[in-house]
């Protein structure tokens, strides 16, 4: 890689890790650390939101399948909008009314203790494991990008993971979620027109492309496993434990609903542009095999990006990669100081559950570093790891947010219905093809690994309405229920001035970071030997919002100095 773009990923670092590190001092509770404060815009949760469901993986795996299938891999990630519109309508604004600050919370008093310890023993030994296996292929790509050693790439990014949110929590989290969104689409909106430059257009691309690219299914991907997949994206987009934070830190329920609608959004337009480039690189070089189209993506941009855009494409990969990893971070932390330390000692003060957030952020965050250390030493765990998620996501996720709707299920039936599909799962997955050779197809294991939950909490609904039963608990938690929104609703006048600065802060720095990436960007630009009006434009445009950005937050606490 070209000294400029080393250069450029180093200043990339350095610039999220201030924005990070910048809100050190904003979280004084664990509410601002963990929620913050209920107070973060509906647009940045849901570019957050966005963020965090996605990784560099997406121009891995299905960068190969555009290459290899076309317009089939763009049909797979519509599968994601559909499950934005579906959990943004109903799932979102119900986890929001809960008033929950963590999925834990809500488990233990809809469900009891006991589930709940059950429950977040699962979470957080999946997580590590999750968080190990986002860690590593990022820390993969840093290697081959700039030649530093894997270990040496591992410790570096857990560490600059691990800093900046043990340090500004959920503030810092998905402020700096907004930055590499911003790095990643700047990438994106200059590699797509230089992609369709080298094929002369893209009139030229569509009429130069095998008819193959411009079905909707393929042999490999089928109607059946297309719906089965937004089926699984839906319930793990509403039922994930870090992704559900990001429908509870808003203000109102309808603003809940907007983080689903706006992820929705994004996942609509940005994988037609994300899919182009491997498709593009189709034509140039149509020799690939499966491996080798896996890293379609990267040759496309080593084709055609000037020095440092290259930098600045990587980067971004990394840093999108990161933000899932931070999200996991933030709400395993979130996890441990709320609902298991803050258990043990109920009167603790809000120092100590702060310094508690911190040091567990970091422990956990050093000991999915350790785990990623040794995925290397362990042949193809990350295919496992991986595998395990796919496999856990319906039966750990589904049960719970069936008790969103549901005053009839009671802990025992939910965790029943975990425990057997887990089991079912794992058994099916690792030990029938051992001994018997028989294994499902893609699209099997999809489908089954989503109807066997909903079988089983169906089938528990039904004879509980049957034999016209209630969850004993449930009059009990929806009395719960009710108060924890009146507290919410009912903020101090100090927390909501709190919660209004915080925000304020948070666009500040956003607006700061957005203006320096853009001039990052148009540096570049004018040191480039060619296409310096695109990169330059790029640049010069995202200045303007950083600077329209900070102008409006500046107007706004004028004017509220003004009233005060």
């Amino acid at each position: 890689m070209n000294p400029i773009d080393t250069i450029m990923m180093i200043l990339l670092t350095i610039g999220v890790l201030s924005a990070g590190m910048a809100f050190s001092k904003q979280g004084k509770n664990i509410t601002s650390f963990f929620a913050a404060g209920g107070a973060v815009p509906w647009q940045t949760s849901g570019l957050s939101l966005f963020m965090s469901f996605f990784s560099a993986g997406t121009f891995v795996v299905w960068g190969s399948v555009a290459y290899l299938h076309g317009w089939v891999a763009i049909s797979i990630q519509w599968t994601m909008a559909l499950a934005g519109l579906l959990v943004g309508t109903w799932i979102a604004p119900r986890w929001h009314r809960t008033g929950s600050l963590t999925v834990a919370e809500y488990i233990d008093k809809r469900l009891g203790v006991h589930i709940q310890k059950t429950y977040t023993f699962l979470f957080l030994f999946i997580s590590l494991f999750l968080t190990a296996s986002f860690l590593y292929p990022v820390a993969k790509i840093v290697e081959v990008s700039t030649g530093l050693d894997l270990n040496l790439c591992i410790i570096l990014l857990g560490a600059f993971c691990i800093l900046y949110v043990s340090a500004g929590g959920l503030w810092a989290v998905v402020s700096t979620d907004v930055l590499q969104f911003i790095i990643l689409m700047a990438a994106i909106i200059i590699v797509v027109p230089l992609s369709l430059e080298r094929v002369d257009g893209l009139h030229a691309l569509l009429s130069q492309l095998p008819d193959r690219y411009f079905q909707l299914t393929a042999n490999e991907y089928p109607l059946l496993f297309i719906l089965a997949f937004g089926l699984y994206n839906a319930i793990f987009l509403g039922g994930n434990w870090a992704y559900v934070q990001r429908f509870t830190c808003v203000r109102t329920s309808t603003d809940a609903k907007r983080v689903g609608w706006f992820f929705a959004a994004l996942y609509f337009v940005s994988p037609i542009l994300w899919m182009l480039p491997p498709m593009v690189y189709y034509l140039l070089n149509p020799s690939l095999g499966v491996m080798e189209s896996e890293g379609a993506y990267l040759m496309m941009c080593k084709e055609v990006l000037p020095k440092g855009i290259l930098g600045l494409m990587i980067g971004g990969m990394i840093f999108a990669t990161t933000s899932a990893m931070n999200s996991k971070l933030n709400i395993a932390s979130g996890v441990v100081t709320n609902d298991l330390y803050k258990r043990f000692y109920p009167h603790s003060s809000q120092r100590r559950l702060m310094l508690v957030a911190r040091l567990s952020t970091v422990a956990f965050g050093v000991i999915s570093i350790l785990i990623a250390l040794l995925i290397q030493h362990m042949g193809g765990v990350v295919n496992v790891v991986i595998s395990l998620a796919a496999l856990t996501g319906v039966p750990l996720y589904l049960p719970v947010i069936w008790t969103l709707f549901s005053r009839r299920q009671t802990g025992s039936t939910v965790l029943a219905t975990t425990i057997t599909t887990l089991m079912v799962n794992v058994v099916f997955k690792f030990a029938v093809p051992v001994l018997t050779g028989f294994t499902f197809s893609r699209t099997g294991e999809m489908v089954f690994g989503c109807a066997l939950p909903i079988i089983m909490l169906a089938a528990f609904e039904i004879y509980f309405i049957l034999t016209g039963k209630t969850s004993n608990r449930y009059a009990e938690y929806a009395a719960w229920e009710q108060a924890n929104n009146a507290k919410r609703n009912a903020l101090t006048a100090q927390a909501q001035a709190e919660a209004k600065s915080e925000n304020t802060y948070s666009k500040r720095i956003i607006g700061l970071g957005i203006f320096f990436i853009g001039l990052a960007i148009a540096l570049l630009g004018l040191l480039s030997e060619g296409h310096t009006m695109l990169v330059t434009g790029t640049g010069a445009c995202f200045m303007l919002i950083g600077v329209a950005l900070t102008w409006s937050i500046k107007k706004t606490m004028k004017t509220r100095t003004s009233n005060d």
